[in-house]
């Protein structure tokens, strides 16, 4: 049984996060960066002049919501006193799409390098993206070095192979990845969510809660985001196939990530070359912005700009 959108407590709860990014500062807007796509932003007013003296942060979200679902700490804590703060949604997440036919992670990376250009930003930027936004990330600071400062990759298996992928399957007990990472029924998301988050509390909400999640959060451009999944190019192989980073890079793990284990973190370091520092979160799982997000800022905030 669906929940009527009155009622829902996803609507209800995406309105408190509006409200919270507004009350940090951000509008939401959306951008053309070419003839065949359109991006969604949260990002300051153009019109606040307070903000162009600061460091730009640029937020890549996960597989998942929007944007808005997986930053709003960070926002909160980061904008506008420490950084002028960009927090788009990816293609075919939230309100961006796109009529073109590419699907890879490259492509998703180009799209948010037009978003930055389109923007006027001109000085280098950090980039940090969590999971999927990390290959976003990754693929920004080895396209474009000249623009990316430095880089956060947090619970983002890069370096994945594809018996990385097999082994996250069987966890799972599911036969293909859209099954983990875009759940169609309340046991599906329940699985995701065991993987993903180490909160127990979780295993008591109802299906009704679960499926209101599915019904609001997860069926937009579905044919889509299927097609994205399948057009990563990382990870296709036996082999990594990354390559060291000419920046600074910080990579940020859950001790507890049963989506990427934390093996795949210590490995990725020695991948990235000597300017990389990883910083281990106990006790949490595969979204350590969100679970432990006290601690996760405060890491961020010194690899970025130093302590405060």
């Amino acid at each position: 049984m669906s929940l009527s959108s009155y009622l829902s407590p996803t609507r209800l709860l995406e309105g408190y996060l509006r409200r919270c990014l507004t009350a940090a500062g951000l509008t939401s807007q959306t951008l053309s960066i070419d003839s065949e796509t359109t991006i969604h932003f949260w990002g300051p007013s153009s019109l606040d002049p307070s903000i162009d003296d600061k460091p730009v942060m640029l937020l890549l979200h996960g597989f998942g919501p929007s944007a808005m679902w997986q930053w709003r700490r960070q926002i909160q804590a980061f904008s506008p006193s420490a950084f002028r703060v960009y927090c788009p949604d990816l293609v075919f997440f939230g309100d961006s799409t796109t009529s073109s036919t590419n699907r890879s992670e490259v492509f998703q990376a180009e799209c948010m390098a037009k978003l930055m250009e389109k923007l006027g930003i001109e000085k280098k930027f950090n980039v940090v993206g969590t999971s999927y936004g990390g290959f976003v990330a990754y693929h920004m600071a080895k396209m474009w070095p000249e623009k990316v400062e430095k880089v956060v990759i947090a619970s983002s298996g890069i370096n994945m192979r594809k018996c990385d992928s097999e082994s996250l399957l069987q966890r799972s007990n599911c036969e293909c990845i859209e099954k983990v990472m875009l759940p169609s029924t309340a046991s599906e998301l329940r699985t995701l969510m065991g993987l993903a988050s180490s909160w127990k509390m979780l295993r008591m909400f109802p299906d009704s809660l679960w499926n209101d999640f599915i019904s609001n959060l997860y069926q937009k451009n579905r044919k889509e985001k299927i097609e994205l999944l399948k057009g990563v190019t990382l990870g296709r192989d036996e082999k990594s196939n990354i390559d060291p980073l000419s920046q600074e890079v910080l990579i940020v793990w859950g001790d507890k990530d049963q989506i990427f284990h934390v093996k795949m973190a210590y490995e990725l370091k020695e991948i990235l070359g000597d300017k990389t520092e990883l910083e281990i979160i106990e006790d949490t799982s595969h979204i350590p912005q969100i679970e432990c997000a006290q601690e996760f800022n405060k890491i961020i905030l010194r690899f970025l700009k130093g302590s405060q």
